[in-house]
């Protein structure tokens, strides 16, 4: 009974080894797409610096040794576990700020990130303003009793207005 019961045992651990090493390429495939993935997401961040304007990540030029060292780049230290700070600061210390795609929210950097919010409020408000001034003004010129457009001009301006109009009329 024991030779059985090792039999068994023994047939059971070399079938797990089997499966084991049957599905270890597609675990390790799996954990090198989720690199991947992380890699183009932090690749993503950065401009690609052979002057064609373009994320690192969307670079079309055929031939391209920049984007492809950078990636590159972006791969090995996504492999090594290096944080998404590590690898932005390493490429800053490289390329300087301009590799930034998205410039960082902080110091200058986010106030010109706020202005088109301060612009357009501050926009709104004087709109609001003026239209509410105007309407006020109208509201008072129509509430005086017996007053007209007409009776707010001298009749000085309005004669010489007459008189002009007349003149560019004649033909």
């Amino acid at each position: 009974m024991t030779s059985l019961y090792r039999n068994r045992k023994v047939s059971l651990i070399s079938g797990m080894l089997i499966l084991s090493a049957a599905f270890s390429p597609l675990i390790s495939l799996r954990a090198g797409a989720q690199e991947t993935d992380r890699a183009k997401q932090v690749g993503g961040k950065f401009m690609c610096m052979c002057g064609c304007s373009q994320v690192l990540t969307q670079c079309n030029h055929v031939g391209c040794t920049t984007s492809a060292s950078m990636l590159k780049e972006v791969d090995q230290a996504v492999a090594r576990g290096d944080s998404e700070e590590k690898i932005t600061q390493e490429f800053v210390l490289e390329f300087g700020t301009k590799v930034y795609a998205e410039p960082p929210k902080s110091g200058l950097s986010l106030v010109a990130w706020m202005l088109p919010s301060i612009y357009l409020f501050s926009g709104t408000v004087l709109v609001i303003f003026i239209i509410v001034r105007w309407r006020k003004r109208n509201v008072s010129l129509a509430a005086a009793p017996g007053a007209s457009a007409a009776s707010t001009v001298p009749a000085e301006l309005l004669a010489r207005a007459r008189a002009q109009a007349a003149r560019d009329t004649e033909d």
